[in-house]
């Protein structure tokens, strides 16, 4: 059984808040085998195997690797919404990712005994610890569970590398609407509503993600509540019409747009009572 990890003795250095007392004396201190399979959704044979796993709570802005750390852990998220970003030499940020329930992430650090990427809480998060020489002692013994770990490392990637082509042949707006369509569809597999829910990260984030400013962010959003395929209320996020999300190239033009605006204007007027000026 999994007892002890040199991460244990990791203290978070944060201001601890009543609440934040709270919640870390209510988060979930192991889960077993089984429950981090089903986290990372995949099949697990185990039959009564004892491993349990560390978790570990993050309030938001605290790092839980950093760049150039000595990698001997691989880390999934159990609950809240994180960030993983490379830094380069002028300390400029990009934005790699927004790992979230059921992620794995730390897989940069396989290959050169150190992570490349630092992964930093958007929300308190609480983490599962996957020390990778436990991982590499039940890859010995349980064959098809380390093939399906090694399932969900080439799925992170994938997701990775669909990104980078996404940046590469679309435009602001599509890439815009393909973030929100890829944000549904992960709530979706979580179990939460996939057409309304809370952005997590700021849009200065969001455009570092997708090659965009934070001004071209906005205003995207701002075109796409005018034009009725979202509501936005800072960060909260109302779909309408996904499948427009899901299959937009670009913006209609302005006077399409102008027009639709003042047709919804009319409907709203009408709604209330109110004659549209």
């Amino acid at each position: 059984m999994l007892t002890t990890h040199p991460l244990e003795a990791r203290t978070i250095s944060s201001p601890t808040t009543a609440s934040g007392s709270s919640w870390q004396r209510q988060a979930k201190l192991w889960s077993s085998l089984k429950e981090v399979c089903d986290l990372l959704r995949i099949p697990a044979k185990v039959g009564n195997d004892d491993f349990q796993f560390q978790h570990m709570q993050f309030k938001a802005g605290q790092r839980i690797h950093t760049i150039g750390q000595y990698f001997d852990t691989l880390y999934i998220v159990y609950s809240g919404f994180l960030k993983t970003v490379m830094i380069d030499d002028l300390g400029n940020e990009q934005v790699l990712g927004f790992p979230m329930k059921g992620d794995m992430f730390g897989i940069d650090g396989i290959h050169r005994k150190q992570y490349a990427t630092e992964t930093v809480a958007l929300t308190n998060c609480d983490v599962v610890l996957l020390p990778f020489k436990t991982f590499s002692s039940l890859g010995r013994t349980h064959a098809e569970l380390e093939c399906a770990i090694y399932g969900v490392m080439s799925r992170e990637l994938v997701r990775e590398q669909a990104m980078v082509g996404t940046l590469g042949s679309l435009s602001a707006e599509a890439r815009v609407a393909r973030f929100l369509v890829l944000l549904s569809e992960r709530f979706t597999e979580m179990g939460y509503s996939g057409t309304q829910f809370n952005l997590r990260m700021t849009r200065q984030e969001i455009g570092n993600y997708l090659g965009l400013t934070l001004e071209t962010v906005s205003r995207t959003f701002s075109a796409f509540n005018a034009i009725g395929l979202i509501s936005v209320d800072q960060r909260a996020i109302v779909i309408h019409d996904l499948q427009a999300l899901r299959t937009l190239r670009r913006l209609p033009p302005a006077r399409v747009r102008a027009k639709t605006e003042a047709q919804k204007a009319a409907r709203l007027a009408a709604k209330s009572g109110i004659a549209p000026a």
